[in-house]
């Protein structure tokens, strides 16, 4: 009943979230034929606006939008002429659903090997040595490592593709250039709960009944310090899957990102909101299989 009823709340908050999205994106200077060459014509001039109303009010251009988006048409690209909203989700998002789930696999288990062996080899060069590259990782953006790393894996060393999306090797470089930000905050989230865990007082009492150490931080205190991990996966994939448009960029890969900053740019309207739309839907739907997991992984939460 809880997961339901947090279904049926997030409705009211998606209407919100198309709302503020509308209303903001209109309010920005500019609009979506400012780029262009003027019309022939004031007649011409008016036909576009008639065309996608925006010569009506903004209430009534939204009430208009709203009914298309209860149909599942989220109206058409003032861009990309042939082209919906719709048409472009479907060509652009499975390149970023592909290349988002790829860095969230990367950074997930990079990150979680990485925290482990920290937490295990506390106080050792190793830890230590660890501790820097992750350091390095969440201090240095995105778009700098996306460079470094084509320079020297791709035009020194030539073990990857420089750029483009067509075999699996065109995947690698993006997905490290996109998830090593976050491998470093799994492992930093990791390492700290592992060691706050291992401080607890029932730790403690196994560690005098002879427990190993390796059994009592693989068994238990990894358990306990992959909550904080779980929690954290969910906003973290909603970014990966829909905050990758530098990468993409830079990369030069067909994905929902490159639409995201051209209609922003163009005041495209339409794909603006649908992409902060489908940010919304996907960072409350991750949300709430975060939640789930949480029951599955320490019986004793429970959201009833």
């Amino acid at each position: 009943m809880y997961f339901l009823r947090r279904i049926i709340l997030s409705m009211p908050l998606l209407l919100v979230i198309s709302m503020l999205a509308f209303v903001l994106v209109h309010l920005a200077p500019g609009g979506p034929f400012d780029s262009e060459r003027k019309p022939a014509s004031p007649e011409i001039e008016r036909n576009l606006q008639a065309k996608y109303h925006l010569d009506e009010p903004i209430l009534k251009q939204y009430l208009s939008y709203l009914d298309g988006l209860v149909h599942g048409d989220l109206g058409p690209s003032m861009k990309y002429r042939d082209h919906d909203v719709n048409e472009i989700l479907a060509s652009g998002l499975p390149v970023s659903l592909t290349l988002g789930c790829l860095a969230f696999g990367f950074a997930t288990l990079g990150g979680i090997v990485l925290g482990f062996l920290t937490a295990r080899h506390q106080g050792s060069w190793m830890s230590h040595a660890i501790n820097f590259v992750v350091l390095l990782s969440v201090c240095v953006p995105g778009f700098v490592v996306a460079p470094i790393l084509i320079l020297v894996f791709a035009m020194r060393l030539h073990w990857f593709p420089v750029a483009l999306w067509g075999t699996p090797w065109h995947m690698v470089l993006p997905a490290i250039a996109l998830g090593l930000f976050f491998a470093g905050k799994v492992a930093r989230i990791l390492q700290s709960g592992m060691l706050e865990a291992m401080q607890s007082e029932f730790m403690v009492a196994a560690r005098a009944k002879g427990l190993g150490e390796t059994r009592l931080l693989a068994r238990h205190a990894f358990r306990m310090a992959l909550l904080p991990v779980v929690s954290f996966s969910g906003p973290m994939l909603a970014d990966l899957l829909t905050g990758s448009f530098v990468v993409e960029n830079i990369f030069q890969i067909p994905g929902i990102g490159v639409f995201l900053v051209n209609g922003s740019l163009n005041r495209d309207y339409p794909v603006v909101v649908g992409l902060s739309l489908l940010y919304a839907a996907l960072l409350i739907g991750l949300n709430l299989v975060v939640d789930y997991l949480y029951t599955l992984l320490d019986p004793r939460v429970s959201y009833e």
